[in-house]
């Protein structure tokens, strides 16, 4: 029965390509990584300013699951610009509901920024070590293209379109009547995002602000090497 079960085990080895599954994994982990601490960032500054919406639907948590959008999620992985299911919020329960909604948008990119940083510093850091190996090669993949994922995501979330996080700061902006008029049609904006992504009018500027703002964060991995030299080759 071993033997058989060996043998089996080769049939298939053999006969997987597992570039495929190591390339369809590059795309989602990052992916996920990317959208559930954005909307974790979101319900834990929400919570912070005094909403505790988001801690009772259960969404203060590292789960992905709770977070995705299974159309935003496919989105992510075919045009590379998606969404995840918004956290919910109450903005009465904020002392300054404007303000607070706005700051509670911001936290989502704004964390998207920090993990492109942090990922950045990883890739400087672990390239030394890393990089004579196939294995650790793939790690520095990942550590990129996390960081190139989670910089778009920030960028697509910014734009003023209902219903991504930049809208709620622009509205921020406007006086009570107008944010409460624009605010009732954020369901329809979500529409004509979509179909903005799909029709690929928007990925050519997006890919451009996105290129333009990774070249300039790649100089972070210089301080993770020159880090790593310090502490351990001098």
């Amino acid at each position: 029965m071993g033997v058989t079960a060996i043998s089996d085990w080769e049939i298939i080895k053999n006969g997987f390509d597992f570039s495929y599954l190591l390339e369809l994994l590059s795309s989602v982990i990052p992916s996920l990584i990317c959208i559930t601490l954005h909307e974790l960032s979101h319900g834990l500054v929400a919570y912070a300013l005094g909403d505790d919406t988001a801690k009772r639907a259960g969404r203060l948590t590292l789960n992905p699951i709770k977070h995705l959008d299974p159309i935003g999620l496919l989105m992510m992985l075919t045009v590379h610009f998606g969404y995840a299911k918004p956290v919910p919020v109450n903005m009465y329960r904020f002392k300054n509901p404007k303000r607070g909604m706005a700051v509670t948008a911001l936290a989502g990119p704004a964390s998207n920024v920090l993990i492109s940083v942090v990922f950045l510093f990883l890739y400087g850091a672990l390239y030394n070590p890393l990089q004579s190996s196939a294995v650790g090669r793939y790690v520095l993949e990942m550590l990129v293209l996390t960081a190139n994922i989670s910089l778009g995501y920030a960028v697509f979330n910014m734009l003023p379109v209902p219903p991504l996080d930049g809208s709620k700061v622009l509205f921020s902006l406007l006086d009570e009547g107008s944010y409460r008029k624009l605010m009732r049609y954020e369901r329809y904006g979500g529409i004509a995002l979509m179909a903005l992504v799909w029709s690929g009018v928007l990925g050519r500027p997006l890919s451009l602000a996105i290129r333009w703002l990774f070249v300039h964060l790649m100089a972070i991995t210089r301080w993770g090497w020159d880090l790593v030299n310090m502490v351990f080759y001098q």
